[in-house]
């Protein structure tokens, strides 16, 4: 039984993750400031469920990663750190890029000097944003990414480098995971499969940026806990992987899964391309199939269908806009 502390465990991916570990028989801490990005009272629901799953085997920390302090009572004694707490998102993040470097980038150093034991495996979700407008498809974790395309993006790299640096003094094993577009039950509301769900079902516009062509590697959100839980185990010292559905959804086909899940036809409100933004996301994961055995097991078409079902629901309970 290993005792893992998951930063950020309050949110989208963290709560999946926490939930399979605690499953499985494992000790698991959160540390989550339930910054108000969103709607905190997803975040507290979460936990909720956490805490009535695992009993005695969850803890709750609510704190901030840049806080010292709080970062040594959250490490100690854990065998495995697994750290998503990060501000999110592209676009918010070229409104306000200091405070994303300040979060993201300060926070996963100050985390990361409270580990004093280098047998602590860390696991830092980074993300596909690092690729920046690269034109090469697949992306591979071989591929350049010195040319970040917003400050979120920037953070991140800045972030697998911090902990390569980390690696290479403290010798502590650490594996950088590049999450490409998750989706699933209890996603983020503004992301665009969220976001598109609730305007669809209240009958408004949604916002439909560029001809619809741009496509991204959509990855649904039990698959990406199973590539986490494989690298807490992996057998190189410092890796990057990729985690991803290595296949690729224009936005035009995204809303039609939409549409049909849900029913309804969407009312589009044509924009330009935002700033930030890149015309594909599109993993290789060949590298995280050969060492982590990692594989993308859930259609979109099916994903998308369970999202829709569970979106429903909690809807009609008001537990979601």
């Amino acid at each position: 039984m290993s005792h893992v502390l998951i930063t950020g465990g309050a949110g989208f991916i963290g709560s999946h993750l926490t939930q399979r570990l605690l499953l499985a028989g494992h000790r698991v801490r959160v540390l989550d400031n339930l910054d108000p990005y969103y709607e905190v009272g997803m975040k507290r629901a979460n936990v909720a469920a956490a805490a009535a799953t695992g009993g005695k085997l969850f803890e709750f920390v609510v704190g901030d990663i840049r806080e010292a302090a709080t970062c040594q009572h959250a490490v100690h004694d854990c065998d495995v750190v697994v750290h998503l707490a990060a501000l999110a998102g592209v676009r918010a993040s070229i409104q306000d890029p200091c405070r994303y470097i300040d979060v993201n980038v300060t926070g996963t150093q100050t985390l990361l000097s409270q580990i004093k034991d280098p047998r602590t495996v860390v696991v830092f979700g980074s993300s596909s944003s690092v690729y920046g407008g690269n034109r090469k498809v697949p992306f591979a974790e071989s591929d350049a990414v010195d040319q970040p395309v917003s400050p979120y993006a920037a953070s991140k790299k800045a972030g697998e480098l911090l902990c390569y640096t980390w690696h290479h003094l403290h010798g502590n094993p650490v594996a950088c995971l590049r999450f490409f577009t998750v989706y699933g039950p209890r996603q983020r509301p503004e992301m665009a499969i969220h976001q598109f769900a609730r305007r669809i079902t209240d009958g408004l516009e949604i916002p439909f940026f560029g001809d619809g062509t741009s496509r991204r590697d959509y990855t649904y959100v039990d698959d990406i806990t199973s590539g986490i839980l494989a690298a807490m185990h992996g057998k190189r010292p410092f890796a990057i992987y990729n985690l991803g559905g290595s296949a690729v959804t224009s936005l035009d086909e995204l809303v039609g899964h939409l549409e049909r899940a849900l029913g309804r036809a969407a009312k589009r409100h044509r924009l330009p391309d935002q700033p930030g933004d890149v015309p594909i996301t599109y993993a290789d994961v060949s590298l995280a199939e050969r060492e982590l055995g990692y594989r993308c097991t859930t259609p979109l078409r099916v994903g998308i269908d369970t999202f829709c079902a569970w979106y429903l629901t909690e809807k009609r309970a008001g537990r979601v806009p």
